[in-house]
């Protein structure tokens, strides 16, 4: 599939002094807050439909990879809370309900691939169930509302994020992870960065944009910062021409060779909480 966005206004701060275009004509930029969006008509190849089987067809072949940046990014979760339950919107093939399963977390997911539902309850035995996240009925409040990779990818961020903040027990907790536009790489690869991905990506966000949003969605940000690609690499690749390659431009780009950074890694990760009041639905 290829996205189509005709945009009316900027979805970050509804102005409609116009846009510009940005990363070789394939996204364009708003003028009043800088916020990027896929361009209509922007180009790029047609994909395969991301919930269908053909899409994942080398996917579970690396189970390995994706366990490893499971446990990453649970280690990453569970440096702020413990929730005793949390929900994926966007599981996949539920590698992360896995790891979180075993932490002792009642851990459960909304996934739109019928593939992907399948594996996770046949293969990993974790909970999953088949739909749109913004559509399925919560079975309870959780604790914490999970999304890596899928906020770029939604008809309606916002609509999104209300979602979440509706199946979240009071002081609940959000976690994000989206590819971010203002990294070093992005700035060195225009066009041909990797993360645009004109067929499947709506939305493009930087550490500032991604915070403004889901502040604005009645979340309160605790942390917001970056890592690199290098952050999900398995360490036996660190030494490989792929993996020196990475680190010396990471290095040049950030002026350290750390796998994080506040601003310029390759992916935002953010940490945001309910207030601990009444939930507003």
């Amino acid at each position: 599939m290829t996205i189509q966005i005709e945009a009316t206004g900027c979805l970050l701060c509804h102005e409609t002094a116009g846009d510009e275009p940005s990363f070789s004509g394939l996204v364009r930029r708003c003028l009043s807050c800088g916020f990027h969006w896929t361009a209509a008509g922007g180009g790029g190849a047609a994909q395969p439909d991301l919930f269908d089987g053909s899409y994942y067809h080398d996917y579970f072949a690396r189970a390995g990879q994706w366990r490893y940046e499971a446990a990453r990014r649970l280690r990453w979760l569970r440096s702020a809370v413990h929730p005793a339950s949390l929900l994926e919107a966007g599981s996949a093939g539920g590698y992360f309900l896995e790891a979180a399963q075993q932490a002792g977390i009642t851990a459960t997911g909304a996934e739109l691939s019928e593939v992907c539902v399948n594996y996770a309850r046949d293969q990993l035995n974790v909970s999953a169930r088949h739909g749109c996240f913004e559509t399925l009925a919560p079975t309870a409040a959780t604790e914490a509302v999970c999304a890596f990779h899928v906020l770029e990818h939604v008809d309606d961020p916002r609509g999104f994020l209300t979602t979440a903040r509706r199946a979240l027990t009071a002081g609940g907790w959000l976690a994000l992870e989206v590819p971010n536009i203002a990294s070093a790489a992005a700035h060195r690869w225009g066009g041909s960065w990797p993360h645009l991905q004109p067929g499947c990506h709506r939305w493009h966000f930087s550490p500032q944009s991604l915070t403004r949003l889901v502040e604005e969605c009645g979340f309160h940000v605790e942390r917001c910062d970056t890592v690199s690609s290098r952050y999900y690499m398995r360490p036996r690749r660190w030494l490989s021409p792929a993996g020196v390659s990475m680190l010396l431009a990471d290095w040049a780009a950030c002026g350290s060779p750390r796998t994080t950074h506040p601003r310029l890694g390759d992916h935002i990760r953010l940490l945001a909480r309910l207030p601990k009041g009444p939930v507003i639905r």
